[in-house]
């Protein structure tokens, strides 16, 4: 965990990285440079994107619908990405230490169901508003990385 505290809106810091092995400390450095690159962007691209793997499954289903109205090799091709899509709230899942099938499959119900905001709530293990739950991400990082990962 790493906690900022005492420093003015709008003031320049120093930063200092301590633990007690390079480990830790190479893990810290990773982690900030992923934060401050976030926020970065969110800076510079001010809209959001419900996160939790919300998102992601939305876009899964869209694509789900797509691959209906197609036939042959190209339906599942389609497929193949919807499912490629569902990987990020899996892996959430998985990292989290839960059992990422029944949450996943429990989050894309509910979007089929109409729930189209909710996500992953990897505190208490269930499926819940992701909005609710304040849970967002950056639209540019999003975007970018969406784009990135489907060529």
């Amino acid at each position: 965990m790493i906690k900022f505290s005492g420093v003015a809106a709008g003031e320049a810091c120093t930063i200092v990285l301590r633990g007690a092995t390079h480990q830790l400390i190479d893990e810290a450095e990773r982690s900030l440079h992923d934060a401050l690159a976030v926020i970065s962007q969110t800076v510079k691209e001010t809209r959001t994107v419900l996160g939790a793997g919300c998102s992601e499954m939305l876009m899964s289903k869209a694509v789900d619908g797509a691959a209906a109205k197609e036939g042959g090799k190209r339906q599942m091709a389609i497929e193949a990405y919807a499912r490629a899509l569902r990987q990020l709230p899996t892996i959430l899942a998985d990292n989290a230490g839960f059992d990422s099938n029944e949450l996943v499959a429990n989050l894309r119900s509910m979007h089929y169901k109409g729930y189209s905001s909710y996500g992953l709530d990897l505190v208490l293990g269930g499926v819940e508003d992701a909005r609710e739950m304040g849970i967002i991400e950056s639209y540019l990082l999003k975007v970018s990385f969406t784009a990135k990962n489907s060529d």
